[in-house]
């Protein structure tokens, strides 16, 4: 089964500062049809204005996962923890049992991102926040494993869930598979270029809703990336 959801049906609001999409339903924007894909609760296309962000705010019990597209975000928490994440780069909060933190675009320049949030396969872990740098090159032509539930085999960034978190860069022409189990939900996104999913195309930004498949093998029509979370 899959699913295109086009970008222009995609939930919007602009703040000024902000300017967001949202795939699934969130904040002031309801829709029962879209709560989620599987433990996928979460993923928003968000556009951050030079000079500002999310002042702190708390969250607790879910793995959020920031891929940043352009720019630079730059976090902060009550842990600590601060550091600056770049464009490819990828941060991942575990909220745990609470944390409180700050996202700014410190920049001259608009920050794009995907921020990404999968239920935790289980509450009530302690806090935690880490960051890691993913050159570009190393997912030319097929998929790189940016977090994981089983960092240490996956050499990524460690979730706690059952997911992983990939991207890939394909030139038009080129082709790249995913093996999977249909039993799991996959959601993926391409940011830039269009695609073909198993046969059903999309458009740059539109959400692709996946589950039942073995395999998934996307084509690259123009030049793309994409980024893919494959959860249970």
């Amino acid at each position: 089964m899959i699913e295109v959801r086009p970008f222009a049906s995609l939930g919007h609001a602009n703040h000024g500062w902000l300017d967001a999409r949202h795939h699934f339903s969130f904040a002031s924007y309801h829709d029962p049809e879209r709560m989620g894909w599987g433990p996928i609760r979460v993923w928003n296309d968000d556009t951050i204005a030079p000079k500002s962000g999310f002042p702190p705010h708390p969250h607790d019990n879910m793995e959020i996962v920031t891929f940043v597209r352009t720019g630079a975000i730059t976090h902060k928490d009550s842990l600590g923890n601060q550091g600056r994440t770049a464009a490819g780069d990828v941060q991942v909060m575990s909220a745990g049992t609470g944390i409180t933190h700050a996202e700014y675009n410190v920049e001259d320049e608009a920050t794009t991102l995907f921020q990404i949030w999968i239920i935790p396969s289980q509450r009530g872990d302690a806090p935690g926040w880490g960051q890691r740098k993913f050159p570009k090159a190393a997912r030319d032509g097929g998929f790189e494993i940016l977090a994981s539930g089983m960092p240490e085999e996956d050499d990524a960034l460690p979730i706690r869930t059952d997911a992983k978190v990939v991207a890939a860069t394909l030139k038009a022409g080129q082709t790249a598979e995913w093996s999977t189990d249909g039993s799991r939900y996959q959601y993926l996104v391409a940011p830039t270029g269009k695609i073909r999913v198993n046969g059903t195309e999309a458009q740059s930004r539109d959400g692709v809703a996946i589950t039942g498949e073995d395999t998934i093998k996307i084509e690259a029509l123009e030049d793309a990336e994409i980024v893919m979370v494959d959860a249970r």
